[in-house]
């Protein structure tokens, strides 16, 4: 087992040394700019919901990414989020955020935001419904672990079992999301295409049509995605693939239906 989790942490490690993870600046002066992949809810009239995720912060960047997710309703004149954000749970409160923007798309203290999943059109208003009956259910909003969870990550896998119509494919950054609780060990996976095994997010296994064959260990996960032909690989994310750049947002009018 050290000699796999050693070879896990080869992909961390090369982010760390040659990819866009900033080991220096203090969090609190990374930028907060607009990334361009959000429509100005203003100018668009139906109703839509876009997941994103962007590496976390310092060293931990290498490893995973921080996910939220965005809706507006049909006519809304601006975006709502939600997302787990630690510090407030282990502070004692409820750590699920609600807020209203017009771009839901600003860097994560600096990192690049990715746009993971996106619906739109006229059908959506109702789905919209179940994601934030997902987020008013979500059992561990005021329980925080940064590993093996429950996180953020958790968090998103969680609605995401919930509402399978998202679609969502988490990649292998999103550390976290196999944790399903202290006496669950079999649930849908995320992308509600199949199943996935785990104890405690520290061991398991995913088998999806969308995810592919994933197996994880101490929360770092390697696998092969036929229906997309790419890998999976800790650190990485999707290789090849753009989860870990700047993914390109559909045009207007499209709407993406569940893979």
């Amino acid at each position: 087992m050290v000699g796999s989790a050693l070879l896990l942490l080869m992909g961390p490690l090369a982010v760390m040394a040659f990819g866009d993870v900033d080991l220096e600046r203090p969090w609190y002066e990374g930028s907060q700019d607009r990334f361009g992949l959000a429509p100005d809810p203003a100018a668009v009239h139906e109703a839509m919901v876009q997941v994103y995720g962007a590496r976390t912060v310092r060293w931990r960047g290498a490893f995973a990414i921080h996910p939220w997710i965005a809706v507006k309703r049909s006519g809304a004149s601006e975006w709502t989020t939600y997302q787990m954000v630690g510090w407030r749970s282990l502070r004692g409160g409820d750590g699920v955020v609600e807020s209203s923007t017009d771009a839901p798309d600003r860097r994560w203290y600096g990192a690049e935001p990715m746009l993971l999943a996106q619906h739109r059109g006229p059908e959506v208003d109702a789905l919209i419904d179940r994601i934030e009956e997902a987020v008013r259910g979500y059992p561990w909003s005021r329980s925080y672990r940064l590993w093996p969870g429950p996180n953020s990550n958790t968090f998103m896998a969680w609605i995401a079992r919930q509402v399978p119509e998202l679609g969502l494919d988490l990649p292998a950054t999103a550390i976290g999301k196999d944790y399903l609780g202290p006496t669950t060990l079999l649930a849908s996976a995320p992308s509600g295409t199949g199943w996935q095994v785990s104890v405690l997010g520290l061991v398991g296994a995913t088998l999806a049509r969308s995810e592919g064959l994933e197996l994880s260990l101490l929360g770092l996960s390697v696998g092969i995605d036929l229906d997309d032909r790419r890998l999976r690989l800790p650190g990485v994310g999707f290789w090849p693939g753009t989860t870990d750049a700047t993914s390109t947002a559909p045009p207007p009018g499209t709407a993406l239906a569940p893979p």
